[in-house]
């Protein structure tokens, strides 16, 4: 799943009816420039990102003159409904947007091209963190350059720990912590919620996913071939959740519930917890009525790991060897320079009333990572030490991509989630074996 941050959801696809603006376009153009056609730019009603885009893509061109770069924009920047379709149709971009989990499919599917032997002149290539540039290599071959990552984490009111004698500078960091704090939150009254999560829409299955790995479990095998939700890991997850929900009544009674209620929760103040990833912070603010001073940000519970993911951008097959070296190049410019680009211009972020100072995306490493971070302090407009804890407590966490056939298998946890949430007598067994099995047939499938 993607993380719900604009920047993270930018824009998809659009139908191509004219040869000049055509995905996958022949690259040379009437003047002799290179074209390339790219996606993900933000859409008109997202005033202010749409302008940055435009401006950092008339910059570049400025700088390269020989290359002309179109774009394209819908919203969000991939619909997993129509992915598959537009892949096998021939019609992406010749740079295209992809989550994590599309790497190996676009791959498999054979509509990527080879880029292995041009990262090689992408200045900042070995700056990106090295887990991430795995994601996008297959078999030994580079097919794609990451472009944001993330990982999950715990949300929490410090406003509402404070009312219920917490602590809001110790946020808990076991499972038992969490459901101790949410209890005592709900207990509250006024429709105070402890802890909240979601169970519908796939979202629940992606949330048992990350809080498996934070009992340091899988959702598959090594290999990729068997389920591995029916175990202790798996069983305490789903234990948790029935007895918050039922023994505790820390949850509320109303469940299936997605992102959007969660954070509609959250951002009026009668929510004390939920997973997300730190781009839910300005929605929260911006969006949900939520005030940055009372929003902080934990790792995830159980110490053990914590779900990644992010995005980045692939190249396609029919791309010329011109279009592949324009479009790093645009990739360069764009993203991959530290303290700069369409995502690290924080300084124009600030000046634009936009939150600067969150932990993440952290795309870099080393000196560069050390760079991105020194010019993000500097233009620092939201309370960072809310986020110190999720910043140390990651370092020391296992950091696990989603599984494979990612949305065919959240759509089976989902009712193993939602079931222990809405039914006080579910069989937590019976669920987790029938899900394992479910997930068998998927992966058996490919």
């Amino acid at each position: 799943m993607r993380s719900s941050g604009f920047r993270r959801a930018c824009v998809a696809l659009v139908a191509c009816s004219f040869v000049l603006t055509a995905c996958g376009s022949s690259g040379d153009a009437a003047d002799g420039k290179t074209r390339v056609t790219v996606n993900c730019m933000p859409p008109k009603s997202a005033k202010v990102d749409r302008k940055f885009f435009e401006d950092d893509i008339a910059a570049f061109e400025k700088k390269n003159p020989d290359i002309d770069v179109v774009a394209h924009d819908a919203f969000p920047c991939q619909d997993p409904k129509t992915f598959d379709a537009k892949l096998a149709g021939g019609q992406m971009e010749d740079v295209f947007y992809t989550y994590f989990t599309d790497a190996t499919h676009v791959v498999d599917v054979n509509q990527a091209a080879d880029i292995t032997s041009y990262v090689k002149d992408l200045k900042s290539y070995d700056t990106v963190q090295q887990q991430l540039r795995d994601i996008y290599t297959v078999d030994g071959k580079v097919y794609g350059v990451p472009r944001t990552g993330y990982s999950m984490g715990l949300i929490y009111n410090r406003k509402l720990f404070e009312k219920a004698g917490l602590d809001p500078d110790k946020p808990p960091a076991t499972w038992d912590e969490v459901r101790a704090a949410a209890k005592r939150i709900a207990a509250l009254g006024g429709g105070t919620v402890g802890y909240a999560d979601y169970s519908a829409q796939n979202q629940g299955g992606w949330h048992f996913t990350a809080e498996l790995y934070s009992q340091g479990g899988d959702v598959v095998s090594a290999d990729g071939k068997k389920a591995t939700v029916d175990t202790p890991e798996g069983k305490a997850v789903l234990q948790n959740l029935h007895d918050m929900r039922w023994t505790d009544n820390s949850m509320g009674s109303k469940q299936l519930l997605v992102i959007n209620d969660v954070q509609q929760l959250m951002g009026s103040g009668k929510l004390g917890m939920y997973l997300s990833a730190p781009d839910n912070i300005p929605i929260l603010v911006k969006e949900k009525g939520g005030n940055y001073t009372d929003l902080a940000l934990a790792p995830m519970p159980g110490g053990k790991g914590t779900l990644i993911g992010g995005d980045g951008y692939m190249f396609n097959k029919k791309a010329t060897p011109a279009q592949i070296k324009a479009g790093l190049k645009w990739l360069d410019f764009m993203f991959l320079t530290p303290g700069k680009g369409f995502l690290g211009d924080y300084a124009r972020a600030k000046k634009n009333d936009a939150p600067v100072g969150l932990p993440e995306p952290r795309l870099f490493s080393g000196a560069a990572d050390a760079r991105d971070q020194q010019v993000k302090k500097a233009n620092a407009n939201v309370p960072v030490e809310n986020y110190q804890a999720f910043l140390d407590g990651n370092q020391r966490l296992r950091m696990k991509i989603e599984p494979p056939q990612a949305q065919q298998i959240y759509s089976v946890l989902d009712s193993a989630v939602s079931a222990v949430l809405t039914k006080k007598d579910a069989d937590i067994d019976t669920l987790l074996k029938d899900a394992s099995g479910k997930i068998d047939s998927i992966l058996a499938r490919g």
